[in-house]
């Protein structure tokens, strides 16, 4: 709602117009003041009666004044598509930001700074799905059971239904020009952002690790084949896995080091340059699979085994709803920070059209191995679901080169993009003094191997059912407290001054910089599924089956949960506040 009135002023300006934020669940109620000649500022609202508001502020020279404000005249804001996605983009600078609360990596982007176009937005978007987990993910679903348009069918589902959080989450980012950690300065306070923050860069990490291990399996494939296979190690028992394996390891460690210390204007060349060379080696090995499994036919002619006399007949639904929230979870690591990205996106029909991408490239990308994947049944007699060790079997120097520059180049591309800057960024907001972009990404690096990736890659089940599913727990609640305070308690309406302001007056300071709802409602979304978990990784033996189904559906139950409880404990603590109001007055 806007409250608009005349106002009489014991101070040297005229006019003034006060904006009564919607949200009302701040712990004192308070007004956006826009007085002419003074800077936008929030206060503290102290009510008189039912027809006069008064407050004091400070003018230019320091001195104080009071606004008295007549009885306000309330006007229903319409909030429209049109205005609400593609009006225009902010470029408005904090005044007088606290220190502690920005530097260079953390403030809102100019317009000379938003360089991303529609496609090269859908670029970044080829370089992360043209990689070896998504082809995984997809040889996964294979070999658990599912035919190839089952599998497509399934991918399909869970980015669609990702495409809306996603565009959704992105709007904040190209309006106000703000990375993920000071968009969630506004949800869970200035102090409590470091919670979705943090969380979300574990996550990263553990991804960083996973691709890093990819990206050093195929040079210790490379080099293996050079030396006609004698490139061989014992396996270290506490280490789990082998010498040569852990070299290789951390060689592509080092490598990706090198593009990520020239920041995101190098991290914009990578994707935009190798979206068509991965596109083209992509198509090479779809060929491949193509001619020596003898066409399309045969190598998608395998069924499902879910079906009538399979090996898995009538579970197919029991597999389909995990695999549905592992596609999503997927994803969902990239979808919750986008506004990393769209922070350098130019308008917000750039930002809709380059996110369309993720589903139509992951779609193809699926079909491609999907594909693959059902051709190595006929090509070496059993399902390979490793792209790696497809590669692999190929043999030759010409293909095992082409190979391991295409696995190389794609992890990369994945890697940095979807990886590193969230964990760096969250980094950055925790101590922006100390932190900066390079050094928040060396530091996920490091951490990126202390998670061990060779033992999450073990089989396809750690892989979605431990990995995947898990951490949806986690990302879950977060991204749908994000979207519930930006779109429906705050109507896309964000204070940049407040975002980084440390005053306990600034709005989004909340409780001693913690927004004790938001926190609240992370547990809410996230307790009913740590049962499941437990179970899953074999901690606790539990006979209820309603615990495994709530933790295969994690991302949708801890959606839903903690976004249904911030919404009802923001509007019931809103209510309690207009209840009071008329004690105070009468006090």
């Amino acid at each position: 709602m806007i409250m608009e009135c005349q106002t009489s002023i014991e101070a040297p300006c005229l006019f003034a117009k006060a904006t009564r934020i919607k949200q009302t669940y701040w712990r004192q109620r308070q007004l956006r003041v826009r007085v002419r000649g003074h800077r936008v500022s929030s206060f503290p609202l102290f009510t008189g009666n039912s027809k006069q508001l008064r407050f004091v502020c400070d003018s230019e020279d320091g001195s104080p004044y009071s606004l008295k404000l007549g009885k306000p005249r309330l006007r229903k804001k319409s909030f429209t598509m049109l205005h609400g996605f593609l009006g225009p983009v902010s470029v408005a600078a904090p005044l007088d930001p606290d220190e502690g609360l920005i530097n260079e990596d953390l403030r809102p982007t100019s317009v000379e700074e938003r360089s991303f176009s529609g496609w090269e937005m859908a670029s970044l978007w080829i370089g992360m799905v043209v990689g070896v987990p998504s082809y995984y993910m997809a040889g996964s679903l294979v070999e658990m059971g599912m035919a190839w348009w089952q599998g497509i069918a399934t991918v399909m589902a869970g980015n669609l239904l990702l495409l809306f959080p996603l565009v959704l989450t992105g709007h904040p980012g190209t309006k106000y020009g703000i990375p993920f950690p000071v968009l969630c300065r506004a949800s869970f306070g200035i102090r409590g952002a470091h919670v979705p923050t943090i969380l979300r860069g574990l996550v990263g990490c553990g991804w960083y690790g996973i691709e890093t291990w990819i990206g050093g399996q195929a040079i210790f494939m490379l080099l293996n084949s050079l030396r006609k296979g004698t490139l061989t190690g014992q396996l270290i028992p506490w280490l789990g896995t082998s010498a040569p394996e852990f070299g290789c390891f951390l060689i592509f460690w080092v490598l990706q080091m090198l593009f990520i210390w020239n920041g995101m204007e190098s991290i914009r060349k990578l994707e935009k340059y190798s979206a068509p060379i991965l596109m083209t080696l992509s198509a090479a090995l779809l060929l491949w699979a193509y001619v020596n499994a003898g066409g399309f036919g045969s190598m998608l002619s395998i069924g499902s085994q879910f079906g009538k006399g399979g090996a898995q007949e009538g579970k197919f639904w029991s597999v389909f709803f995990p695999s549905l929230t592992a596609n999503i979870s997927f994803w969902f690591t990239v979808a919750i920070n986008i506004t990393d990205f769209t922070r350098y996106v130019k308008s917000q029909a750039d930002q809709i059209v380059g996110q369309v991408g993720l589903p139509i490239f992951m779609g193809a990308f699926t079909f491609l191995g999907l594909a693959v994947t059902s051709s190595t049944e006929i090509i070496f007699g059993q399902v390979i679901s490793n792209p790696i060790d497809v590669l692999g079997r190929i043999g030759g120097i010409v293909p095992i080169s082409l190979s391991i520059f295409g696995i190389a180049l794609a992890t990369l591309t994945t890697n940095i993009a979807a990886n590193v800057v969230a964990p760096a960024n969250a980094l950055v907001n925790f101590s922006p003094s100390w932190f900066t972009f390079r050094r928040g990404a060396l530091l996920t690096a490091l951490i990126g191997i202390l998670f061990q990736p060779w033992r999450l890659l073990q089989s396809s089940e750690s892989f979605i059912y431990t990995w995947l599913i898990g951490y949806s727990a986690l990302l879950g609640p977060i991204g749908a407290i994000v979207l519930v305070d930006y779109y429906i308690l705050r109507n896309c309406d964000l204070d940049i001054n407040d975002l980084y302001s440390g005053s306990p007056l600034a709005q989004y300071w909340h409780y001693k910089g913690y927004n004790i709802t938001a926190l609240v409602s992370l547990l809410i979304g996230i307790l009913p599924v740590i049962p499941g978990f437990l179970q899953t990784i074999g901690v606790l033996k539990l006979n209820s089956p309603i615990y495994g189904i709530l933790y295969n559906n994690a991302w949708f139950v801890s959606l839903f949960a903690a976004g249904f409880a911030y919404w009802i404990l923001s509007l019931s603590q809103g209510a309690l506040h207009t209840k009071a109001s008329p004690k105070t007055s009468t006090s």
